[in-house]
């Protein structure tokens, strides 16, 4: 079963796993749009269509507290934005909030774990969560091989 795992947001990541091993991982596509980032919707439908997946499991976000208005708004808008070119390429999507698949990782909140426990599912891709910036990477990562180990069991 091949999972595409994305943890949405500008500075998020997509990971494609199959029975386990981590098969590519690709930081979120961004262009800038009248000096703000913004998620790049055609070069994430090439990149995800480029390779036939099973599932895409995508991180349920939601507003945060004191969060301002605007962020929440974008951070929104890139979550459906996802949602809707995996629909538009026919994949099925799942959605599981941050606090589902952590708990059931045995993960808690904070991403340096996330990216720690990365590195040992998949020592040979260390490199590509080393750095503080990769815990997309790695939440992405760990969603998709949370999933497909959930489905084989």
């Amino acid at each position: 079963m091949i999972v595409l795992g994305i943890d949405p947001g500008q500075s998020g990541a997509l990971a494609w796993v199959c029975d386990g091993a981590l098969i590519e991982v690709v930081d979120m596509p961004v262009i800038e749009v009248r000096g703000k980032r913004k998620i790049n919707a055609g070069a994430l439908a090439n990149i995800i269509s480029k390779r036939a997946v099973d599932v895409v499991v995508i991180e349920a976000v939601h507003a945060m507290p004191r969060q301002g208005v605007s962020s929440s708004f974008n951070f929104g808008y890139g979550a459906g934005l996802l949602e809707g070119v995996c629909a538009a390429l026919n994949y099925p999507v799942q959605m599981v909030s941050p606090a589902t698949w952590k708990r059931l990782a045995g993960l808690p909140a904070d991403k340096g774990a996330c990216r720690q426990l990365a590195a040992r599912h998949w020592p040979g891709s260390a490199h590509m969560f080393s750095r503080v910036k990769d815990d997309g990477r790695a939440e992405s990562a760990l969603m998709a091989r949370l999933y497909a180990q959930a489905k084989a069991e």
